[in-house]
């Protein structure tokens, strides 16, 4: 059985995996530098980009012939 493709190429999955980890690194260093809560917004970011790699992977994981029911 061949498992599908998924909708990012390895290079953009690269990049989202290293914006993931630059976003949820940065907002605890927001948080403690800054006095509002903008940190706030990269939590928000990153938790996009986790999201988009997630589909992604579940995408790979779905076997190549299988059809969406839509």
């Amino acid at each position: 059985m061949h498992q599908g493709s998924g909708f990012l190429s390895t290079r953009q999955r690269r990049l989202a995996w290293l914006g993931f980890l630059l976003a949820a690194l940065q907002a605890p260093v927001s948080a403690k530098l800054a006095s509002d809560d903008s940190w706030l917004f990269s939590l928000c970011v990153a938790l996009m980009v986790a999201t988009v790699i997630i589909a992604d992977d579940a995408a790979r994981r779905r076997p190549a012939d299988a059809r969406s029911t839509d």
